[in-house]
């Protein structure tokens, strides 16, 4: 598996209610996405900004999904460009089937 770690960082206001739009708004689209096992939005208010955190089955999936023209996108979208990192997960615990 591999992570993927999206971050927008702030340097000047965060617009609270873009953010959580952006992520109420998006989060349709990514549900049954194959190879994506699970996305997280979250909002950092107090260090002004937002992460994003995916799972992707595999590394050609995860590479394939954040081309250039996604990155342009979401960067409209949040008003600020993101730094994508791509991470091995070592391990993943999942209680939600519990």
């Amino acid at each position: 598996m591999v992570g993927v770690i999206v971050s927008f960082e702030y340097e000047g206001d965060l617009d609270r209610e873009r953010v959580l739009g952006v992520a109420e708004k998006a989060r349709a689209s990514f549900e049954g996405m194959p190879e994506l096992r699970l996305k997280i939005f979250t909002l950092d208010e107090d260090r002004k900004r937002a992460v994003n955190v995916y799972v992707w089955e595999s590394e050609a999936a995860a590479k394939s999904f954040f081309s250039d023209e996604l990155t342009e996108r979401v960067t409209d979208l949040y008003g600020v460009r993101p730094r994508v990192e791509f991470v091995q997960i070592a391990a993943l615990v999942d209680n939600s089937r519990s």
